[in-house]
């Protein structure tokens, strides 16, 4: 199980299952066919930790991005021109301190709405030294639409998403043509898609999704899974997944 999945799994009860099921409304109440589309996501409720409301509170000022501001230029958020990675739905952050601490000759921008999730990353930030991550706390949709200028992405990287493991709630897994679509303007020609999960089924969802996309080329054979790039970090979860004996998919896709 997935550091994120493994959460979000927790936030399913059977009153969620009454609204998709018989009165068709989203978390706000609103009937579907009224509101925005479907979300892949619940925003969760939780406390942060003293140590990660600290670090929020003294960092979040100068590494945190707010999507009212719109349309963002690298070199004013980072100070430089670099490479820049885009991670969408961190979870706690772990994995992404530990890529960044590695790789200082890039730049991250990490997406997670879970607001603990956010402290815990700056909070890693401060006690790892790391200072090339900046963060937005909001929906991943609405962040590409209004923030993320076009052509101007290397790496997109999605790590366990919310599998959404019941057929009935499949509609709302992230990886969806529509959003591979909205996506696709986002990178540069040679920027990569990188997706990873440990569910088998949503693995070859996510490959009939992306070999369908127009514009991507699989950086293995066609309808096969990649290696893990030694870029990314094993989680806890991961290794814990490894010793039940339960897999893990990568798929890199290439824009072209």
């Amino acid at each position: 199980m997935s550091e994120q999945s493994g959460i979000e799994q927790q936030i399913e009860q059977q009153s969620e299952d009454q609204q998709l099921e018989e009165q068709q409304v989203d978390e706000s109440g609103i009937p579907a066919k009224h509101h925005r589309a479907i979300r892949s996501f619940v925003k969760r409720s939780g406390r942060m930790t003293p140590g990660q409301q600290a670090a929020y509170d003294k960092y979040w000022s100068v590494k945190g991005l707010m999507l009212a501001d719109g349309l963002i230029n690298y070199s004013d958020v980072f100070g430089r021109n670099a490479e820049t990675v885009l991670e969408i739905g961190f979870g706690m952050g772990v994995s992404l301190v530990q890529m960044a601490k590695e790789a200082p000759e890039k730049d991250f921008i990490g997406i997670e709405v879970h607001e603990p999730g956010v402290g815990k990353l700056l909070h890693g930030m401060e006690e790892h030294d790391v200072e090339n991550i900046r963060v937005y706390c909001d929906d991943a949709v609405e962040v590409l639409r209004e923030c993320i200028p076009d052509n101007s992405l290397d790496r997109v990287q999605i790590y366990f998403p919310d599998p959404w493991h019941k057929k009935k709630h499949n509609k709302r897994r992230l990886i969806q043509p529509d959003f591979i679509e909205n996506l696709y303007p986002k990178l540069k020609t040679g920027g990569v898609i990188h997706l990873a999960t440990d569910w088998e089924h949503y693995a070859e969802q996510m490959m009939e999704v992306m070999t369908a996309a127009p514009g991507f080329d699989n950086q293995a054979d066609d309808y096969c899974f990649s290696d893990r790039p030694a870029y990314r970090p094993i989680t806890k979860f991961e290794k814990r997944g490894e010793r039940l004996g339960h897999g893990v998919w990568d798929l890199l896709f290439e824009k072209q």
